[in-house]
């Protein structure tokens, strides 16, 4: 909640300039967070109160309705185009993405799928193979839109998920390099990867295209310092950094509240991730396990990439911060995941 809170209040600091110049109304980005950080709440509290062996029981539906879901999202006239990808369900400002929806859908089929076939995950062929066909038809599905951002992230998870079960150690190795080749194809299949791959290695090449966010990013981390230029006083939000309140939020936090203030923002981080961790290790129940593993090991390595994305350690993404970021869908979906793994908590014994 301290991060959700803390979002809102770094959302409007870093958005109320280009909401007045746009849409002549400060507080717009702010109020839509708040509106969905409370349905989030009630989400949370939802998904806490459900008891969590429903999803196993229901784990195929939920991702038939993932899958068409993703499906339908890619017909004209029923997902909407925004900032280039066909990603959303949109009713005016509002939108949903079910890339963000199939995380949770996905993970509980996969957490299913694992606790049924521990003992048999060494047989790559009969067991391995096919529940990573079924990874790879989602990501196809997702990389459509296009989403590579949030797709790639997803597979890395179940991969790390199914890394955690009885399979050999080889086969990772072999599926790495399959993998590597994967990306290369991508990138250069798509002009807009290759841009950013470019921007990754010199964004100063095009200080005014491809390498812009990326430079805006830094001149906003680096003057920083120890505790920051003050709350609101951000120089990179006046029109340099584009929509400073998505994927970049983290910049503004590192300009106005400076070491100090991401320091605070790691620590709550870093205690979120190892309270959901020593859970899924004290859960007796296999799929229980597997599922609070695979929802917190999906926002630690949303919230790693976003931050390497930010500091220019990897090429721009497009992947939102957990909690803190502008965007409905992550904040609803990350908030639910927080509710399953409460439930998780309660029940760790059975």
């Amino acid at each position: 909640m301290f991060l959700v809170l803390f979002g809102i209040v770094m959302i409007y600091s870093s958005s109320y300039v280009w909401a007045e110049y746009k849409f002549d109304n400060p507080y717009k980005f702010a109020i839509h967070q708040i509106i969905f950080a409370i349905i989030g709440f009630f989400l949370l509290i939802i998904a806490s109160k459900i008891d969590y062996h429903i999803y196993y029981r229901y784990a195929n539906w939920i991702l038939l309705i993932c899958v068409i879901l993703l499906v339908l999202v890619l017909i004209p006239g029923i997902g909407v185009i925004r900032n280039g990808s066909r990603s959303w369900f949109g009713i005016g400002s509002f939108g949903i993405q079910p890339s963000e929806l199939s995380k949770i859908g996905l993970i509980i089929f996969v957490s299913k799928y694992l606790a049924n076939n521990e003992r048999t995950m060494d047989n790559i062929f009969k067991t391995a193979l096919p529940i990573l066909g079924v990874i790879m038809f989602i990501f196809v599905l997702i990389l459509l839109e296009p989403d590579f951002g949030t797709g790639a992230i997803l597979v890395l998870s179940l991969v790390v998920l199914i890394f955690t079960s009885k399979i050999k150690l080889s086969f990772f190795i072999k599926l790495g390099l399959v993998g590597i080749l994967g990306i290369v194809a991508l990138v250069i299949a798509a002009p807009y990867r290759m841009a950013r791959i470019l921007a990754y290695l010199n964004p100063w090449s095009d200080p005014l295209g491809s390498g812009f966010q990326i430079i805006q990013s830094l001149y906003a981390i680096g003057p920083g310092g120890l505790f920051g230029l003050g709350l609101g006083n951000s120089i990179q939000k006046h029109f340099y950094l584009p929509e400073p309140q998505t994927d970049f939020i983290f910049a503004i936090i590192s300009e106005e509240l400076g070491f100090m203030g991401i320091l605070i923002l790691a620590i709550n981080y870093i205690l979120l991730f190892y309270s959901v961790l020593k859970i899924s290790l004290r859960t007796r129940n296999l799929f229980g396990k597997y599922l609070s593993f695979g929802l917190i090991i999906e926002l630690v390595l949303q919230t790693l990439l976003n931050l390497l994305v930010v500091v220019g350690l990897i090429p721009v993404t497009g992947v939102t911060l957990p909690f803190l970021s502008y965007g409905g869908s992550s904040l609803l979906v990350s908030m639910t995941m927080i509710g399953i793994i409460l439930n998780i908590s309660k029940n760790k014994d059975s």
